[in-house]
């Protein structure tokens, strides 16, 4: 994905979020997710991936609104927390809804602007938009390099199933093969990855832990 050619899908992706905020608010069908069962049932399997409860750090990239800040805080003693994501709207949401906490912050960006304990991303390689699935991929590939380089201990992420029902797909999600998935992360980024297929909805999750 040429540079120029990446900055506009993500702006395109980050419009559809905002205006998806826009639509329904801070609820699960604001960050296009169906419902709130569904998305704590994500996020648990997304905190597979961190070791113990108590004093580590989050980047949550794609964080929305800051629905997984909520999620972990009530779960994890002294987490740490920065949200990240693109949709300036949405970080505008997070900062006023955790106005006052000072274990959370939201930054407008692509990226983490600090290394963490541990990396978060749900759902953002989810919505390709009119990129192609070539162009997506890499992005994504990039985006988990990203998420290697800026996590000491690990990282978390989840995408849409290639597995999936075919009547249930839609031509604007990217639905990525679990196994090459797997099988990049292995290779790339450590020799402790897990693979979570076995949870009830059309995605997966893989957990890349590195100490």
């Amino acid at each position: 994905m040429a540079d120029a050619g990446k900055q506009d899908v993500l702006e395109a992706v980050a419009q559809y979020y905002s205006s998806k905020l826009a639509e329904h608010g801070q609820s699960p069908r604001g960050v296009d997710w169906n419902g709130e069962e569904s998305q704590f049932h994500r996020f648990a399997q997304l905190s597979k991936v961190i070791v113990g409860t108590a004093d580590f750090s989050v980047n949550d990239l794609g964080c929305g609104y800051g629905s997984y800040f909520d999620y972990i805080r009530n779960t994890c003693e002294h987490v740490r927390y920065t949200g990240i994501d693109l949709s300036a709207d949405m970080i505008a949401a997070a900062r006023q809804r955790f106005a006052g906490n000072d274990n959370g912050r939201f930054v407008v960006a692509g990226e983490p602007d600090t290394i963490a304990d541990y990396g978060i991303a749900s759902g953002i390689f989810n919505v390709r938009l009119d990129g192609g699935d070539e162009v997506w991929h890499a992005h994504i590939l990039k985006t988990l390099d990203m998420l290697d380089k800026t996590s000491r201990r690990g990282f978390a992420f989840n995408c849409l199933t290639s597995y999936s029902d075919a009547d249930r797909m839609r031509d604007y999600l990217y639905y990525a093969n679990p196994g090459a998935m797997f099988d990049h992360c292995k290779r790339n980024y450590s020799r402790d990855v897990a693979l979570l297929h076995d949870y009830g909805l059309y995605e997966f999750t893989i957990l890349v832990r590195k100490s």
